[in-house]
């Protein structure tokens, strides 16, 4: 039944973004300072990466792959310094005026989508990952595989954004009972996570090219 690969491409989607990186960090942030939408926009941003990567795994473009890995350092060096310039944003972001500009609809949250889009799809690596998990389920059918692939990338999208809907729904449950002093340590903590992630990131692909 071909139902049974958008169920492994739910589980795929589950199992990648669950793990809670700097993408998991900034929604959680965003959510206690700007709302529920804002961090499930952002979720979506994550999401929909995932849901490329996972088309790039499943239709197997080896021409994409193969430009992925010959230009990997650049890709994880741009991706450290987003991570270092989010963090700092976030560091010395006031939450008093986040929250002030959300209740005045200022918050544009096509910017936190396209924001987290940019991080997560400066993770090179991620694409690997979708590659070894798709392959080792098997989850191309050989009658249909053009179905079967489109039905695991629809997979892998609704079970992301599935895993995003579940963290910021929790986070937004307790958001009321933060204050003011609590969510600005938040933004410290965050902003330093986020740019020690950038940091490590770039030191970690100089470290791998250059040792």
């Amino acid at each position: 039944m071909e139902i049974v690969f958008f169920l492994k491409g739910i589980v795929v989607g589950l199992l990648g973004s669950i793990p809670l990186g700097p993408v998991g960090v900034v929604c959680i942030q965003r959510t206690l300072n700007k709302g529920r939408m804002s961090g499930f926009i952002s979720g979506m941003g994550a999401a929909s990466v995932d849901a490329i990567f996972a088309l790039i795994a499943a239709l197997g473009l080896t021409f994409i792959l193969n430009f992925i890995e010959q230009q990997r350092f650049y890709i994880q060096l741009v991706g450290g310094i987003i991570l270092i310039i989010m963090g700092l944003n976030i560091f010395y972001k006031n939450p008093v005026k986040q929250m002030r500009r959300h209740k005045q609809g200022k918050s544009k949250l096509i910017n936190d989508f396209v924001s987290v889009f940019l991080l997560t799809i400066s993770n090179p690596v991620a694409v690997f990952l979708f590659v070894a998990a798709l392959a080792s389920i098997n989850v191309v059918s050989v009658e249909s595989p053009i179905i079967s692939a489109l039905l695991v990338i629809a997979g892998v999208f609704g079970g992301a954004l599935l895993w995003w809907v579940i963290l910021i729904s929790f986070v937004d449950l307790f958001r009321k009972k933060f204050r003011l002093k609590q969510l600005w340590w938040i933004n410290k903590i965050a902003g330093v996570l986020i740019a020690g992630f950038g940091i490590f990131a770039i030191f970690a692909i100089f470290y791998m090219y250059f040792k």
